[in-house]
């Protein structure tokens, strides 16, 4: 009788998982997509129980969020999100390979030589899905070396995040210079050279962190063009412009009264010299009228008529 081989034995919501988790990096499920258990459990020929459990996890990691009654979506691409996370897998990706080095076997660096050569051969294709696949396998050999589970597990939990990341920087010239940084990485493991290979792995994985902080950027830009001003803003500024008005016309009128007022003082004191003029006048008339009036009074009486003598 034929041996029978073990049948793989695995839980339907680990299916479930995987499967979700997968279309919804390779963006067969994209950004902000609406995400139905019914629909799901019809694709993928699963009851909704496992869907649900599925959907929870992946919500735990950020791919995708729930609104209680409302909605279950596809995370949008949060660059933020992304950044932080490839920080923490670097980290965990250092620490591989200064562990991992001193213990590499020849095998392991022909096994990381040929994942290299089959990403090349990927990324110039243009397939996506089998230049991440040869990634993964290429700094899987490190992880897998250097035997610590907890830093498996911490780049299983968070690569996902960076994925849709990483489908962008191996579209574009970027993924030369990984490989570029792979074959150097290869030399510092043949050489056993623990610094060298960690100091190349920190520049491997700071190129997904640059490319995080550019995307988050772009996207900040685009929402400052974009967005509308909110109510409060628009009244603020309708405030600051009406009290811009407000001041202007306070400031205008103050001038005008202070002309007004300076052309009233000015008028004061014409009249006040006009009248002291006419006084002066007067006065002077007055006085040659008294003078005329007493040489008239004088030739009207004459001399006075002195008294005869004794």
């Amino acid at each position: 009788m034929e041996r029978l081989r073990p049948v793989r034995r695995t839980l339907l919501r680990d299916t479930a998982y995987q499967a979700i988790r997968d279309a919804i990096v390779r963006g067969e499920l994209p950004p902000g997509a609406t995400l139905s258990n019914a629909e799901l459990a019809e694709r993928l020929g699963l009851s909704r129980a496992p869907i649900r459990d599925a959907l929870a996890r992946l919500a735990d990691e950020g791919l995708v969020e729930t609104k209680p009654q409302s909605f279950t979506r596809v995370t949008p691409l949060a660059p933020r999100d992304a950044q932080d996370a490839a920080a923490v897998v670097r980290a965990m990706h250092e620490l591989a390979a200064r562990t991992a080095t001193p213990d590499l076997t020849d095998a392991d660096i022909a096994a990381m030589r040929a994942a290299n050569e089959r990403f090349v051969a990927a990324t110039r294709s243009g397939d996506i899905d089998a230049a991440m696949r040869a990634d993964d396998d290429f700094h899987g050999v490190l992880v897998r070396v250097c035997g610590n589970r907890a830093v498996a597990a911490t780049i299983d939990r968070y690569t996902p995040l960076i994925r849709r990341l990483e489908r962008l920087q191996f579209r574009k010239a970027s993924a030369e210079r990984s490989a570029a940084l792979h074959e150097e990485l290869i030399r510092a493991c043949e050489a056993r050279d623990p610094a060298k290979a960690v100091e190349v792995t920190t520049r491997t994985w700071h190129q997904l962190e640059d490319l995080a902080e550019g995307t988050s950027s772009a996207a900040a830009c685009i929402e400052a063009r974009t967005t509308p001003p909110t109510e409060a803003q628009s009244k603020g500024s309708a405030a600051a412009q009406t009290k811009t008005i407000a001041e202007t016309h306070r400031d205008t009128g103050q001038g005008v009264r202070r002309s007004t007022g300076r052309n009233h003082h000015h008028h004061q004191d014409t009249d006040r010299d006009h009248r002291r003029e006419t006084d002066r006048e007067r006065i002077q008339d007055t006085g040659h009228d008294d003078h005329q009036g007493t040489d008239r009074d004088t030739g009207r009486h004459g001399p006075p008529v002195m008294p005869p003598g004794p």
